[in-house]
């Protein structure tokens, strides 16, 4: 087996790192293989049992449709090559203007057919068009649904597959299987620990799934929906099933889409970046928040700018806390916002910019300023363009200890709502803590 893999490195959803991928300086090397390896995701499905008008992968949350999603999955995946997404023929201008708004690369859209085995058909021939040496050595098939396939996994599907020819996800049922009778009634159960599941994402060898749409039947055309079950009928290629994790799970109902978002909104809300501009009294404030933030199930890092190598966090992070204590300059934010700008990162997923104005006792009495609500207004409503979420939070630094202590654990609690919800209503609006 010729490939290049941690054993010990943990599994992660491949559409966001996790919190310890976020905050490590460098990467895991993770899985690699040395072999051409392409997918194909078919996406016609009429979503019908979602109850909803739009079909299900091209439903939205945060601003971005759920074949998006599972589209960067496997674009974060370097070392595969090519990804063909399959549609419905009146759904390919749709496709083509998501992958163009999103800047996805690697993707082709081809029309699909008029069941599930015709649509993958079309898949697999369009990666074998061209010259031989350009397809694929292997192939795998993936719901455009199912958004959080890990690449550990793909990577384990991807080498058993070269070695069998084939090789599939399974998963433990969940409930007894029954057999009824015409009139209704209960004719036999399965016993449910011989039984799987059978999940994505499957894995064949391009020669493997190529002849076995070649060779199937036009009754397996129409009422077919397992490929490894053509591999095994047609070719005699006995699949590798592989137990597959908790993540797999399929998008199927509209309940499922909220949990898709929240899943997607969990993974976003796990870290922060506290930008201190190297004010004393910001650190001091940074630190605070640091520990009662901690104990909300956020994690921040504390640093002075967003130079030199703390450049890195505009590329990593997804949230970010200005801290300014210089009266009521929004100087600060303005120039983090026109960075965050500058490397595009908000194409993807809508970033959070929590501006964080600390007023001394004296300055309050010596000023008598107070923020001006227009001015981030106006700033937030020019950053939700850019996909931004712009949030003010303001405070008073008390003497009283007591006081203090207070002031610091409410600030945390409204920071990890406003990192946590990401709620379009609250943007430009500057709380009081």
């Amino acid at each position: 087996m010729q490939s290049d893999c941690d054993p010990d490195r943990p599994a992660h959803p491949g559409v966001f790192p996790t919190r310890e991928a976020r905050k490590s300086d460098h990467q895991p090397a993770g899985c690699s293989v040395n072999f051409p390896v392409s997918v194909v995701l078919p996406a016609g499905g009429t979503g019908e049992r979602t109850g909803l008008l739009t079909p299900k992968q091209f439903c939205s949350f945060l601003g971005r449709p759920l074949i998006s999603y599972t589209v960067q999955a496997f674009e974060r995946v370097p070392w595969i090559q090519r990804i063909v997404v399959v549609v419905a023929k009146e759904n390919v201008d749709l496709m083509t203007d998501i992958i163009q708004r999103f800047q996805h690369r690697k993707v082709r859209v081809v029309p699909g057919g008029s069941t599930r085995h015709r649509s993958i058909c079309n898949g697999v021939l369009a990666l074998g068009e061209g010259e031989e040496e350009e397809r694929p050595k292997v192939v795998i098939i993936h719901d455009a649904v199912r958004p959080f396939v890990e690449e550990d996994f793909l990577y384990k599907i991807a080498m058993a597959a070269k070695e069998q020819g084939a090789a599939g996800a399974i998963r433990p049922l969940v409930s007894t299987v029954i057999a009824t009778t015409q009139e209704g009634y209960l004719d036999h159960s399965l016993e449910r620990a011989k039984y799987r599941a059978s999940e994505m994402p499957q894995g064949f060898t391009y020669d493997v799934i190529y002849q076995a749409y070649q060779r199937c039947s036009e009754s397996d055309f129409e009422f077919g929906t397992e490929c490894l079950h053509l591999a095994l009928q047609y070719c005699g290629t006995n699949a590798k099933l592989l137990q597959g994790p908790p993540t797999l799970w399929k998008v199927t109902y509209k309940r499922d889409l909220a949990a898709a978002e929240s899943i997607i909104k969990e993974t976003l809300s796990g870290t922060a970046c506290v930008i201190t501009g190297g004010s004393a009294q910001a650190v001091t404030l940074a630190d605070a928040l640091q520990k009662a933030v901690g104990a909300l199930d956020t994690e921040l890092d504390v640093i002075p700018d967003l130079l030199g190598e703390n450049a890195r966090y505009l590329l990593k992070e997804s949230n970010f806390i200005q801290v300014s204590v210089n009266g009521s300059s929004l100087s600060e934010v303005e120039t983090l916002l026109r960075d965050l700008e500058a490397v595009n990162q908000a194409v993807l997923h809508p970033l959070v910019v929590i501006w964080m104005h600390l007023s001394t006792s004296d300055e309050l009495s010596v000023s008598g300023r107070a923020v001006e609500p227009a001015a981030i207004m106006d700033l937030a409503s020019a950053a939700k363009l850019q996909n931004i979420l712009l949030y003010g939070i303001q405070l008073h630094q008390s003497k009283d200890a007591e006081l203090w202590e207070r002031s610091v654990l409410k600030v945390a609690e409204i920071t990890s709502a406003l990192i946590r919800e990401r709620s379009p209503a609250l943007v430009g609006q500057l709380l009081q803590a």
